[in-house]
């Protein structure tokens, strides 16, 4: 097992990353205030997952109340928020239940949303089971739902008090979704680690293989990065914005082909295409450079090519942004390969790069 710390100064806690970390219940009792939790889960996961570890902790004498919900993007939305509330209610849960969110990135936003604002807080554990969500969402407290004029415009920062990335989980997960997470691993190598940015290039089979090696190591890697960041820039003031490289145009994708259309990985991909391109038109990295980028998203199984929305759509969508400051659209742009900024564009540039990376 391998253990990554998130040093944030006011609720630090750990990452456990391995095989079989799932069944850690001993731990997860630990940091229970009160012997009771809320497993909140989707109906792809639940089949999976829901009964051993409801049953493992049902053995230590702690209860469960099981909340599943429907899977996909498009359900990540206030009215389902509400279904946790509703059993959570019902059930008479208190402000010392903890709640426990086993599933991918959907549930885990949704879950530490409704641990931020339940009762005026309650403890959240994460139990991530896609790559995506091992590697990014579940690491740093955010935590939001969708609203149909953008993607992620509700939410809080809330920390859980313990995450536990079970390398297991990805065995079942489909291709497409474990494409989709290395999205965000990629996106580690290019905001600040060439060196991990290389080793990806040379390794890409070895994780499109499911090595347990390589994965784990990957998934350590992109932690040990982001709780870094997250550390030093909690609530996204400064340097954790980098974190955000692609996410700009890919929002705009989420939103205008509609939730759960493209995942959300899918989507990161294509924007960090065109965050490439006009890299590449500003000659802040070379051509050879942005085949490398290319290369390594296709050895990835992820698209290159953006849906074409339209130039005007995409900078209407985009100017709904959380990165919006003062009107003015921030992007994370690629100063060199393995090296990013946070800035703007000028409107031309991006017009250049949505005609140059969409079909």
């Amino acid at each position: 097992m391998r253990i990554v710390n998130v040093d944030i100064a006011h609720s630090p806690y750990d990452i456990l990353i391995g095989k079989g970390v799932l069944a850690s219940v001993q731990t997860i009792k630990a940091l229970l205030p009160l012997p009771q939790v809320a497993i909140i889960t989707n109906t792809t996961i639940a089949p999976l997952y829901l009964a051993g570890l409801q049953h493992a902790l049902e053995a230590q004498g702690i209860g469960v109340l099981p909340i599943v919900l429907p899977d996909g993007e498009q359900y990540k939305t206030w009215e389902t928020l509400n279904l946790i509330f509703d059993a959570l209610l019902t059930a008479r849960c208190e402000r010392k239940t903890t709640l426990i969110a086993l599933g991918g990135g959907v549930i885990g936003d949704m879950t530490g949303f409704a641990a931020a604002v339940y009762q005026r807080g309650v403890p959240f554990i994460q139990i991530p089971t896609t790559l995506l969500a091992q590697v990014d969402s579940s690491v740093g407290g955010k935590t939001a739902v969708n609203h149909p004029l953008g993607k992620n415009m509700i939410g809080a920062f809330y920390q859980p008090k313990l995450v536990l990335a079970d390398l297991s989980t990805l065995d079942t997960l489909p291709s497409r979704e474990f494409s989709a997470g290395l999205a965000e691993v990629i996106k580690y190598g290019l905001i600040d680690d060439l060196e991990f940015f290389e080793w990806l290039e040379v390794n890409i089979d070895r994780l499109m293989a499911r090595d347990d090696d390589a994965l784990a190591y990957a998934v350590e890697r992109c932690c040990e990065n982001k709780a870094r960041i997250v550390a030093a820039d909690e609530k996204e003031n400064g340097q954790r914005a980098l974190l955000n490289l692609g996410h700009t145009f890919g929002h705009a994708i989420e939103a205008g082909m509609g939730y759960g259309v493209w995942l959300h990985g899918e989507a990161v991909a294509a924007g960090m295409m065109l965050a490439a391109h006009a890299a590449r038109l500003q000659s802040t990295i070379t051509e050879v450079e942005l085949g490398r980028i290319k290369a390594l998203l296709q050895a990835a199984g992820l698209p290159v090519k953006a849906p074409d929305l339209g130039a005007e759509r995409y900078l209407s969508l985009m100017a709904q942004d959380k990165k919006v400051d003062a009107g003015k659209i921030k992007f994370i742009l690629l100063e060199k390969l393995g090296q990013s900024c946070i800035g703007e564009l000028p409107e031309d540039i991006v017009r250049a790069a949505l005609a140059a990376g969409c079909n």
